[in-house]
């Protein structure tokens, strides 16, 4: 399943943009761009390490993966959508990226734990109805399990920075 938004608001909850999960390959709406968790820079090329607290901003509407404690509105989970205005919002938009080693490894799956509440960025299997039939609910969990564990599927990958290549190979004397 693929992490997906557009801008269709819940009629529930928070009334923001919904985040959802899709089996679609082909849909640009499931592009997610990785910045600096809020008010930090985070410089191209730079890795991101295990522990991390990043933003994820929906490509197609500038709105950040968001989180709080409202009840989803088909499982009860806590609510995950997306907020903010041209890639700014606020503090509930940063997630830890939790997995094993020091960076989150291109191909290897990671969690995203949400840094305020603590959930888990998850998908089930509850399926929404109009207008956005067959697509999954997305939403917190407290408990880390396997509907919590994401892996990146295409995107622009980039070059790790010359800083980054100079801490990993160079030795002191």
């Amino acid at each position: 399943v693929r992490l997906h938004s557009h801008d269709v608001r819940y009629g529930s909850g928070s009334g923001q943009q919904s985040v959802t999960g899709v089996s679609a390959a082909d849909d640009g709406n499931s592009y997610w761009r990785v910045r600096g968790r809020t008010a930090a820079v985070c410089e191209r090329g730079t890795p991101v390490r295990c522990g991390q607290a990043i933003r994820l901003t929906h490509l197609g509407t500038g709105r950040n993966l968001h989180s709080h404690r409202f009840a989803s509105p088909l499982s009860g989970n806590q609510e995950v959508s997306a907020f903010g205005e041209a890639g700014e919002g606020d503090y509930l938009d940063d997630w830890t990226v939790v997995c094993s080693g020091t960076y989150w490894a291109r191909d290897g799956e990671v969690r995203f734990q949400h840094t305020s509440t603590d959930v888990f960025l998850s998908v089930t299997g509850e399926q929404y109805g109009r207008p956005i039939h067959g697509q999954k609910e997305v939403h917190g969990m407290a408990a880390s399990s396997q509907n919590n564990y994401w892996k990146v599927m295409e995107g622009i990958f980039m070059q790790p920075s010359e800083v980054f290549k100079a801490e990993q190979y160079h030795a002191e004397l």
